[in-house]
């Protein structure tokens, strides 16, 4: 029967879960991971490190580095499984073997099939010990834009829907949003779109709101995802102000037709203009267009909307969280009321509720996840 990890151990992991958190959105293709170096016997954190920008350095590699020395004999605690392959770095497994670690705990493991339980074994075949699956739900949740695209070829899914105190929106005037939440509320959405590889609002959105769709968070401007548009048939307006800034933060205009005169103007002010292949059905639509996304190396997006982007995703059932900022103080009754307005039938159940500022965020996960 398997040990249950010790308090210092789901301490450790708890630290290199928030390690993990600093990299989502900045580490595409590669998972967002993070590990945390330690003396079991004094209680020392010895080095802490997570997936550098751009997927490398690894956060094993990170930790082992800010370590030196000091990682022979210590416990590496990472979020998920040492990867085992050569890619454009050397296997993480090789490298905590050369640093003498002694022991490793890991969060969850890699379905990756060039890693797939082979870090782990390389790991005990040098005379590391490993314990596994230490927190691995929490693990799982933070990596699962990496295993989704893995296992199902698709990234993982944040619907983003913002209404007034009865459920409604409120759409713009064709130059700006019409706000709906408070300061704090839109500061909480920016930081949603710090953490995604990619944003994606639908045609609808881009002519009632001209939005520009970065972060504007200070600091984090240069996290501004991938910008999506999906068009369809429609012909989008090259004056827009998401194309002013297409060649600083990239813009990908998806199509489900034939291109459109104007999307020669959308490509010269840089934007990549992209036609999906043909489909049976509308529902095969959004499945496309996700398998078209993880090609990319997209592992999380972020749905901003409209309501006919929002309902579109639920019917295909490719819903993986809901973030919902409602005006005023948390009322459940008013929120299970924009849920089913806006995403029908899609159960959800909520995973947090919190006030910021004079608004509520909730947080909601489909009750089969």
């Amino acid at each position: 029967m398997r040990a249950a990890p010790s308090p210092f151990d789901l301490d450790m992991m708890r630290i290199a879960l928030r390690m993990a958190a600093r990299g989502l959105g900045n580490t595409a293709p590669n998972p967002a991971v993070g590990a945390v170096i330690a003396n079991e016997t004094t209680g020392e954190v010895i080095a802490r490190g997570w997936t550098q920008p751009g997927g490398r350095p690894h956060a094993e590699t990170e930790a082992i580095r800010r370590a030196g020395g000091r990682a022979r004999g210590a416990t590496l605690y990472v979020t998920l499984e040492p990867c085992a392959h050569f890619g454009k770095t050397p296997p993480c497994a090789d490298a905590i073997v050369a640093a003498g670690t002694a022991r490793v705990v890991v969060g969850t493991g890699d379905p990756d099939p060039r890693t797939a339980g082979q870090g782990i074994a390389k790991l005990r075949a040098a005379g590391v010990a490993v314990t596994e699956n230490v927190l691995e739900p929490e693990a799982r949740w933070l990596t699962l834009g990496h295993i989704l695209r893995v296992t199902q070829n698709r990234p993982f899914v944040m619907l983003k829907i913002a209404t007034d105190a009865d459920g409604s929106i409120a759409p713009g005037d064709g130059t700006a949003p019409h706000w709906v939440t408070g300061p704090e509320a839109r500061a909480a959405g920016h930081k949603l779109r710090a953490e995604a590889d990619a944003i994606l609002v639908g045609a609808g959105t881009l002519r009632a709101d001209d939005p520009e769709l970065i972060c504007r968070l200070p600091g984090l401007a240069n996290r501004s995802p991938l910008r999506i548009v999906l068009a369809g048939r429609a012909a989008l307006d090259p004056s827009a102000k998401l194309f002013a800034t297409a060649t600083q933060v990239p813009v990908l205009i998806v199509r489900a037709g034939a291109a459109r005169p104007s999307d020669h103007d959308l490509a010269t002010a840089g934007a990549d203009v992209l036609e999906l292949p043909p489909v049976r059905e509308s529902l095969d639509r959004i499945p496309a267009v996700l398998e078209m996304l993880a090609a990319r190396g997209i592992t999380r997006l972020l749905v901003e909307g409209g309501p006919k982007v929002w309902r579109s995703f639920a019917d295909a059932g490719l819903v993986d969280e809901v973030a919902l900022f409602m005006a005023g103080p948390p009322d459940a009754r008013k929120a299970a009321f924009a849920l089913q307005h806006h995403l029908g039938r899609l159960i959800l159940q909520t995973t947090d509720c919190r006030p910021v500022g004079c608004d509520t965020m909730w947080r909601l996960r489909p009750a089969s996840a």
